[in-house]
Parts: C-alpha cells; structure tokens; sequence
C-alpha cells in the first residue's frame, strides 16, 4: 500500500447541515510534506469537535479500494478527500481492518480506535439528503485513528498495515454495532478490553453500567 494523498481542508460553510452552518469536511490534497502530531495535522479545521477531532480521532483515513466502489455505485469520479480524509491510502479496504491495528507511514505510527458514523453534513458534502443510509448500507466506513508516533509524511510513501493481537473487534463489527447495539454483559466487556476510542469507551462503560445495575 502507499499513502495516495494527504488532503486538509478549512473552515467554510455548508447548507443544509449542522446548526453551525460551517464544516472542514472540504479537503483538498496537497503536494508538500505535512506534519501529524498528536492531535492530526496543523491547520486542518475541525469545526464539529463535539463528535470529530481530538486524540482518538486525530486522523481518519478513507482507502481507494472503497473509493473505486463508490465510484461505481454513484457513476462518477470520487477524487481524494472527498469523504473529508486526512490521509487516502491505495489498496486499503477499511470493513477488513480491526480496532487496535497499526498503519506504519515514514516515521508516523496510527493505531485504528473506531469507523466513521455517517451525519447530516457529509450528506450535504455530498448533495444527497438519503446519503447517511446509502454510506451505512454500504459498509465502507473509512478509519479513525489516533497517532502512536508524531512525525512528517509526504504522498506517495509507502503504507504498512500491522494487525493488533490482543483482544478486537472489526472496524465493521463496530459499525453495525453503532446502529444495533448487543448490550449484553459479554459483549460489552468484550469491546472494552479493545483499543476502543474514547467516545466509544465512554459509550461501552455508560451501556454496562446500565446492564450491571439492572442486573442486581
């Protein structure tokens, strides 16, 4: 695999979105060498930090095997950073990577904590209000990640994938999860023994909690 294109994107408006009437989700790749520190990349504008950014969504990641299908499904051309990526990466299909797996790019390490959950803007990016259904009956999710190892990476570099050997659960596992919890005990404990992102820790402890208490 090797990183496609590294796309950032600023603060603009977007109709018929959030409240806030503004979103980063435009991204527009770039030639130079960019930095990834441990909150993404500097100067990439994330506007709705209640649901993105922060440490265990520092980066996502869309791969061109997903692009090449919706491509198909919608009869046009995606180009990178259409889906509001941070980093596209060539042969990558996000439904057969796991929580808690490693993306070696240079000297940048990313571990995967969660999917992408489709909302009203990236239907609106799109210009299709059904688009919120069409990305969950499509499954491509695309990855969050937080960053291990900060450092400088360029496109065109090579991408390693490393799959985590402690307990997991799949990036679509998690997604369908989303929208049709299993809330029982096992299944709980067994999401929170992954390397799970904060917002779905906070989730998982808040759904046991309801589980155990009920439960006595």
């Amino acid at each position: 695999m090797k990183l496609v294109s590294i796309n950032i994107g600023q603060e603009r408006s977007i109709p018929n979105a959030k409240a806030s009437g503004i979103t980063g989700i435009y991204k527009l790749p770039i030639n130079t060498p960019v930095r990834i520190a441990s909150n993404g990349i500097p100067g990439d504008v994330i506007c709705d930090t209640k649901h993105h950014g922060g440490p265990d969504q520092a980066i996502y990641i869309y791969g061109m095997a997903d692009y090449l299908w919706w491509s198909e499904a919608l009869g046009q051309e995606l180009t990178p950073g259409t889906f509001g990526e941070n980093l596209t990466i060539s042969d990558l299909e996000s439904a057969q990577v796991q929580v808690g797996d490693l993306l070696q790019v240079g000297a940048v390490s990313l571990q995967v904590t969660s999917p992408r959950m489709p909302c009203v803007t990236l239907a609106a990016r799109m210009g299709d209000a059904s688009f919120k259904e069409r990305f969950r009956l499509a499954e491509r999710p695309g990855l969050y990640c937080r960053v291990l190892q900060a450092g400088q990476v360029q496109a065109g570099e090579p991408v390693r994938l490393e799959r985590y050997t402690g307990e997991t659960v799949t990036i679509l596992e998690m997604f369908r999860d989303y929208y049709a919890p299993d809330q029982r005990e096992a299944t709980l404990r067994h999401y929170l023994a992954a390397p799970i992102s904060i917002r779905s820790r906070t989730e998982k402890e808040k759904q046991l909690q309801k589980v155990l208490q009920k439960g006595g």
